[in-house]
């Protein structure tokens, strides 16, 4: 997103505050940075937790390894957010803010950032596509799908979120974005058009098809819990990020025009992200303890439960059929 415009300078120029009102604002954000950085150190303690057990102890299956990835990012994001907030909070009230190199540090830390931030939507509207294309046709999937399609998949998602994050920083700089460049105005075109105009459509219409699903299946029994990790994941992101990207773009128009707007957007923004990636691991272990009868309630055996290939049965089961 558009972050690069908040650089630290920013918070430095008294100007942009009503002078009466500029130590409250100063005090309001340093206490939402401190909060965005306290949710991000309690959500890398359940992520860490989550991609430990995907990666090392149970078994993969083609769902699992867009979770991990999913995971990986949401480390990402939490990790450069809280770094992001140190920084931001050193700027408000530190001794030194402007400390040497800081720009550059900053703009760095906005890439990884952005990176994250992308890759994991990104990583969202893949797995909860494939579920859908999955369960609509099943006998094709389980007879031509490449078994290594979900690791092809990853890969490129992870270099369209990197391409993404390197022109929307390096490409609209926070000059470029103030003056409304024709490059910048291309680069904020092509973020929202694949975040509000390709990924949210998908989204949200692979998510209904799923609900459908969810409704046939549970006149018979319960939904796999596969379905209903993928659609509170997506419903939580759509619910959190995406109206801060579209609010984003209201920025660069110009329809905010304090930069009290401007900055509360930002750290919302980010207070946001960061609340979409907590959720996600205490998620799953939620959903993992759903309707368990006499099993182990060790994480080993929540997240297992939470990830299995029942579908994957399913399909099995219909293609021999």
């Amino acid at each position: 997103m558009a972050s690069n415009y908040t650089n630290t300078t920013h918070f430095n120029d008294t100007n942009y505050f009503d002078g009466s009102h500029a130590p409250d604002s100063v005090i309001h954000y340093t206490i939402a940075a401190a909060v965005a950085m306290g949710l991000c150190l309690f959500g890398l303690v359940g992520n860490i937790i989550v991609f430990w057990y995907l990666f090392f102890r149970i078994p993969r299956n083609k769902y699992s390894v867009y979770i991990i990835n999913l995971t990986a990012a949401d480390l990402l994001l939490l990790t450069f957010a809280a770094i992001l907030m140190m920084v931001n909070i050193n700027t408000l009230v530190g001794s030194n803010p402007d400390f040497e190199g800081s720009a550059g540090f900053y703009t760095f830390l906005e890439i990884i950032y952005d990176l994250s931030l992308y890759s994991g939507m990104y990583f969202l509207t893949a797995i909860i596509i494939e579920r859908c294309i999955s369960e609509l046709f099943p006998i094709w999937c389980h007879n031509y799908r490449p078994k290594t399609l979900s690791v092809t998949m990853c890969i490129c998602l992870w270099i369209l979120g990197c391409s993404e994050s390197l022109i929307e920083n390096l490409l609209c700089t926070q000059e470029d974005f103030s003056n409304q460049t024709p490059v910048c105005t291309a680069v904020e075109i092509m973020t929202f058009t694949l975040s509000i105009f390709i990924c949210l459509p998908l989204m949200i219409l692979s998510s209904f098809t799923l609900l459908i699903a969810i409704m046939w299946i549970t006149r018979n029994r319960y939904p796999p819990r596969l379905y209903i990790i993928v659609i509170a994941a997506v419903c939580i992101f759509i619910l959190s990020v995406i109206p801060f990207n579209f609010l984003w773009f209201l920025m660069y128009l110009r329809l905010l025009s304090s930069i009290q707007d401007t900055l509360g957007l930002y750290f919302a923004s980010i207070l946001t992200a960061a609340l979409s990636s907590t959720c996600k691991p205490f998620m799953y272990f939620f959903v993992g303890r759903l309707w368990k009868q006499k099993s182990s309630n060790s994480i080993y055996d929540t997240l297992h439960r939470a990830f299995e290939a029942e579908d994957d049965e399913k399909e099995e089961i219909k293609c021999e059929k």
